[in-house]
């Protein structure tokens, strides 16, 4: 036996051992032989394994057998990790109710359903080659000055780079604002930078660019976006093109896989964002022959309510509003016309027969001044003969 002071001098890991060694002396020899010493007689063991077998207490397998069908199918569950009634211990990952540091758990929690949608459409969109075509080199397009249009459009235009791209690198912004301008040319949309913004945001089965009809413009920008948004958005309209999307009039997050992506052409992924341009000679560069029209405020009911013929071809068109009719009597002969609506791409109509174009813009008021003038000075010039004529009698 140890002296109280030799228990005293033992390091913290010889005192562990001694104490382990000693709790495997009393599991092995019984409770019994804690008192053994002390004069205290054993316990005999329970006959477990067969007649006239005795073993150490609790320790062979028969006795564990015994003592694990003593237990109720709950703990019998909990303690066989290879029992078929619990491959999930209550819903948690497998491998955590019986804890094996040689092999330990992993959390296999599934993923939230956007995650997963997210991954699987960035390996299908990855599946998807870029075309290696050349990019089409698209023109400049320059609109400036200080009139409403060049507000209006700048306006327009920062709005779909701030929603559409505003924390993308500044290539993606400049990307974003080009398929903008190569709409705007293409003979499929509308022919102002607020008309390709806006076409299609009264719609219930989508708009062209999601920003204008899911809410966002009720949100207030950041201002350090909206100004760079702003720059790109002037450079575009100043001449810069953003080359490296060629003739892109489509583009879509990588987190998503829109039905329509694979019958167009992939060109590029620039950030988050793919662009893809038309198939066929619709895509090529001599396609996008549109001319810009103005009239940035003009935003007609075909213009919100339009598709997208490329891609929504065979979806309903918003309904037009009543035609206008106008009712006019020229010699002595009443007849009733139908006055002509805007197109969807927001330019005059086309003259068809038995209608009236309303194809003439409004005079200014400087205009209004100066026909007046030459009026009065024509009716002068008229009536200064007859005030000299001689009166015959």
């Amino acid at each position: 036996m140890l002296s109280p002071t030799a228990l005293r001098s033992e390091t913290p890991a010889l005192r562990l051992v001694r104490t382990l060694a000693l709790i495997a002396l009393v599991g092995v020899l019984g409770p019994g032989a804690a008192g053994a010493g002390r004069g205290v007689p054993p316990e005999p063991s329970a006959d477990l394994a067969g007649p006239g077998m005795t073993v150490a207490r609790a320790f062979s397998e028969p006795s564990l057998q015994a003592r694990f069908a003593s237990l109720s199918p709950n703990l019998r569950a909990l303690a066989d990790p290879a029992s078929p009634a619990t491959p999930a211990w209550l819903g948690l990952t497998p491998g955590w109710e019986t804890l094996d540091l040689t092999r330990p758990p992993r959390l296999e929690l599934s993923a939230p359903e956007g995650v997963v949608e997210a991954e699987d459409a960035r390996r299908i969109n990855a599946l998807r080659p870029v075309s290696r075509e050349p990019l089409a080199r698209m023109p400049a397009f320059s609109l400036s000055g200080a009139g409403d249009d060049p507000r209006r459009a700048l306006d327009c235009l920062t709005q779909a780079v701030y929603y559409e791209a505003a924390r993308e690198p500044e290539l993606g912004q400049a990307a974003v604002a080009q398929v903008v301008l190569n709409r705007l040319r293409h003979p499929g949309y509308p022919k102002s930078v607020c008309g390709v913004v806006y076409q299609g945001s009264a719609r219930t089965t989508g708009c062209q660019f999601t920003f204008t009809c899911d809410g966002s413009l009720g949100r207030p920008p950041e201002t350090a976006l909206w100004s760079a948004a702003n720059a790109v958005a002037r450079r575009a309209l100043s001449g810069h093109v953003a080359r490296e999307v060629g003739s892109a009039t489509h583009y879509h997050a990588d987190y998503v896989a829109p039905y329509w992506a694979p019958t167009l052409v992939k060109l590029a992924q620039i950030g988050a964002h793919i662009f893809y341009r038309w198939t066929g000679p619709s895509g090529e560069a001599r396609a996008f022959s549109g001319r810009y029209a103005g009239g940035e405020a003009l935003l007609t009911p075909a213009i919100l309510g339009g598709v997208d013929p490329r891609t929504q071809a065979g979806l309903e068109v918003l309904a037009a509003p009543p035609p206008r009719t106008v009712t006019l009597a020229l010699a002595g002969e009443t007849r009733t016309y139908t006055v002509a609506e805007t197109e969807a791409s927001g330019g005059p109509a086309l003259p068809t027969p038995g209608q009236l174009s309303p194809v003439r813009r409004r005079p200014t008021p400087e205009e209004i001044r100066r026909i007046n003038e030459a009026l009065a000075d024509l009716e002068r010039r008229e009536a200064t003969p007859a005030a000299g004529a001689a009166v015959q009698p």
